[in-house]
Parts: C-alpha cells; sequence; structure tokens
C-alpha cells in the first residue's frame, strides 16, 4: 500500500504538472500533503457555526477543499446506473489571492457513470485566477470548463435545492436535475468532523436528500434516469494525520428514508480512525463512535495491480443494523493521476438501499 496513491474528496491529491510546485514531503500524501502541518492556513476549530448560503461558496483561506455529488440512478428497465460529479479546490500556498495566472488556487475535475458492464470516467484541470473554474455562494454556482453545478431559479440555500449538474468524458455525457424538501445535515459534531486521535478534523456538511432525475449518454446512447443523490461539502488545512494512509467511505440511502454516512481510515499502526452519522427524514441524528460501528471487508477484486475489497459487511449494534454491500461494478476504477475506487452499491440483510462507496490508498 503506497500512501502517495490516496486521492478523492477527502484525500485530494493532483496532477504530475503540480507536483514538482509540492516536493517530496507533500507527496506522501498527494500534493496537497494533507497530513502536513497547515501553517499558515486558516485552521479548523470547534464550535465555528456553519452559515449558508457563504459556506457554499469558496474558502480560500483553507488548503483544500470539495464540492461532491454521487447519485444512484436506474433508467426505465430498472437497470442500475451510478453517476460522480466532483470540484476539487487546492491552495498551493497562504495569504491574499493574488490575480491571473497567479493566483495560488488550483482546481480539479472528476466526473464519472457507471452501469453494470462498464465505468467510465474523465479528469480535468485548471489554474485559478483566469475564470476557468472557480466557485460563488450566491447565486450558487461551481464549474470547471463546462462541467457546473448550478442553483436553480429560486434556489433555497438550506436544501441546496434545485441544483442543475452536468459534465461530460469522451465517451459519456450526464445532466441532472436535483431537488430536495429536507434541509441539509451537520457532519460530526454540528460540521466539526474529526478525523484522527490526534485532532484532524474538518468542516463537512451534506444534502443526502437528493431526488435526481435527468439523462445519461454512453457511447451517444442517451438513456433517462431517476434515483437518489447526495452532496458532500468539506473544507480543511489538514484533515488527515501524518500516518494516516487511506479512506473508505459509505454514503447509504435507506429504503426507510435513513441515511447514514461511515468512513474509516487506515493508519499505518492499524488502528483506524472510524466515525459516522446516522440521519432520520424527520430531523433525529445520531453520531456513532468507533466502537459502535464494525466495517468489515469480505470480497476483494483484482483491479490495476491492486487487491481492493469491493463487497463489505457492516453492522451497528445501537441501530440494529447488519447489512451487506455488493458493488454494482466492481471495476469501478478512477484511473486518474492517483488513482481510487469509486461507485454504485447496493445493501441488503437488516435493512435494504442502495449507496456510493469510496476507497482511496490501495
Amino acid at each position: 500500500m503506497s500512501a502517495s496513491s490516496l486521492i478523492s474528496r477527502r484525500t485530494f491529491a493532483g496532477g504530475a504538472l503540480l507536483m514538482t510546485l509540492a516536493g517530496k514531503a507533500a507527496r506522501a500524501q498527494g500534493f496537497a500533503g494533507l497530513g502536513m502541518a497547515g501553517r499558515g492556513f486558516a485552521p479548523v476549530v470547534p464550535g465555528r457555526q456553519l452559515v449558508f448560503p457563504a459556506d457554499h461558496g469558496p474558502h480560500p483561506d483553507f488548503r483544500i477543499e470539495w464540492w461532491y455529488v454521487t447519485a444512484n440512478l436506474a433508467d426505465a428497465t430498472g437497470s442500475a446506473y451510478g453517476a460522480q460529479w466532483t470540484l476539487f479546490r487546492q491552495a498551493m500556498a497562504p495569504g491574499p489571492q493574488a490575480e491571473g495566472w497567479a493566483n495560488q488556487q488550483i482546481w480539479m475535475g472528476h466526473a464519472a457513470v457507471t452501469r453494470a458492464d462498464t465505468h467510465r470516467f474523465s479528469e480535468t484541470f485548471a489554474r485559478g485566477g483566469v475564470g476557468q473554474a472557480g466557485a460563488q455562494a450566491s447565486p450558487f454556482d461551481a464549474w470547471i470548463d463546462s462541467w457546473q453545478m448550478r442553483g436553480g431559479a429560486g434556489m433555497n440555500s438550506d436544501t441546496l435545492s434545485p441544483l442543475q449538474l452536468n459534465a461530460a468524458g469522451s465517451d459519456f455525457a450526464y445532466t441532472l436535475q436535483l431537488q430536495a424538501d429536507h434541509p441539509l445535515v451537520l457532519q460530526g459534531d454540528a460540521g466539526y468532523s474529526v478525523k484522527s486521535e490526534q485532532g484532524q478534523a474538518s468542516y463537512y456538511y451534506s444534502q443526502p436528500y437528493f431526488r435526481a432525475r435527468g439523462r445519461i449518454s454512453i457511447d451517444d446512447t442517451p438513456v433517462e434516469v431517476t434515483g437518489l443523490a447526495w452532496m458532500d461539502r468539506e473544507w480543511s488545512s489538514q484533515p488527515l494525520a501524518s500516518n494516516q494512509t487511506g479512506w473508505d467511505w459509505l454514503s447509504l440511502h435507506f429504503d426507510s428514508g435513513d441515511k447514514l454516512m461511515l468512513f474509516r481510515l487506515r493508519a499505518t499502526d492499524n488502528h483506524p480512525f472510524i466515525s459516522g452519522k446516522w440521519f432520520s427524514p424527520d430531523g433525529r441524528e445520531r453520531r456513532l463512535g468507533p466502537f459502535e460501528i464494525a466495517m468489515t471487508p469480505k470480497v476483494f477484486t483484482e483491479i490495476a495491480g491492486r487487491r481492493i475489497p469491493t463487497t463489505w459487511d457492516i453492522a451497528i449494534a445501537p441501530l440494529s443494523l447488519a447489512i451487506s454491500c455488493t458493488p454494482v461494478n466492481p471495476e469501478c476504477w478512477m484511473a486518474t493521476r492517483f488513482a481510487y475506487w469509486e461507485g454504485p452499491i447496493r445493501f441488503s440483510g437488516s435493512h435494504q438501499g442502495v449507496g456510493y462507496l469510496e476507497m482511496t490508498g490501495y
């Protein structure tokens, strides 16, 4: 296992063209150096109140952040699809924002679609300060090149709805409309999400109640789809400890309408940091600690010379939950500059539903 293979909303790494700017130490956890001290950048501290719509926009005083949507979809025949849309922002240096090409912000986009028989993805990079990529809080807009996540007419900042989403690669494209009638949820302790025993943390909120409708095209063949979507927003200056090597993350939509987020951060000492949060449609929520959550890999898939745990058993005694999570397509490999696995899943057992699984550092 190599820590240099980390990438995702949580382990944001950049392209080779940026590596020379980062140096050897930063390359250990991607060019963002997520386990390095964030000196000069804004700290993540408990007690900060998240404010909307302002926090839908960028936070350039922090080193990294992302806007991230995953969607579990189906066509009229019931065939399952997945869609991913991600925009990352990385500050290469702290301090006042420079103008034009001197701007210290680097942007990266990932998009993907998945079906049982195929997984398509695309990656793009942009420099800040020249309009090629960016984000704004009001009216809400996040974009890189022609990929866009934009608030629709009359968007409610407390639900981040409605949203319009589009992206395209050389052999796929999608356009989705997202609607939610439940407010955003705050992960961790009122949006303060701890990631290690040493206290590394991020600000983190989600909209797990999106209903999605739109069109996916694969090899120029369009299909109408509907389903559920989940958006994550997270920003930090040092979200990982120096010994953390990878991430296993799950977002789960229960048939009952409940939602569950779980993550396991692996470490070189073989003592992972595990956390989660459960949300009900009536507004109840429960934080879950490491001794309440069992995340057990059960089936492994050989991909690109790596052994990836693509089927997981999840048990949470306080919720009377014992489920098995299986992928729609076990070959959901994002062969980007720093590769990772991400794709749609189904789960069954004590509860049923769909969700997304992301794994980095393998």
